[in-house]
């Protein structure tokens, strides 16, 4: 998305069915070199700790913007499939709520 890599830390996982709401903590945007980067930055580094790729995949934008506070977007990966919605909490410029919306139709 405007050609970096934006990131969020979801310390609980990414919710995998519409019944989970999940923090998701909006951190530092990376530059697309970074796609591939998995392994540990050392402690006391900024971003320390274990970075994993959950998924590969592509997204679609359904409707709003990052500046409204609500996105809402497609994935298609091959862990996650499905409408997915970030919604800024208030006062809290770096703190999301992250869902899954309920399917309409099972995928088969």
């Amino acid at each position: 998305m405007d050609g970096v890599l934006k990131s969020w830390a979801v310390p609980k996982g990414p919710p995998m069915d519409s019944s989970q709401k999940r923090l998701a903590i909006m951190v530092e945007d990376h530059d697309l070199d970074y796609a591939d980067f998995e392994g540990v930055i050392p402690e006391g580094e900024y971003g320390a700790g274990k970075v994993l790729i959950l998924d590969r995949g592509t997204y679609r934008i359904l409707n709003g913007d990052l500046k409204s506070g609500k996105l809402e977007f497609y994935l298609h990966g091959k862990k996650f499939k499905g409408v997915f919605v970030l919604i800024r909490m208030k006062g809290k410029d770096k703190h999301w709520l992250f869902i899954k919306k309920k399917e309409r139709f099972k995928q088969g």
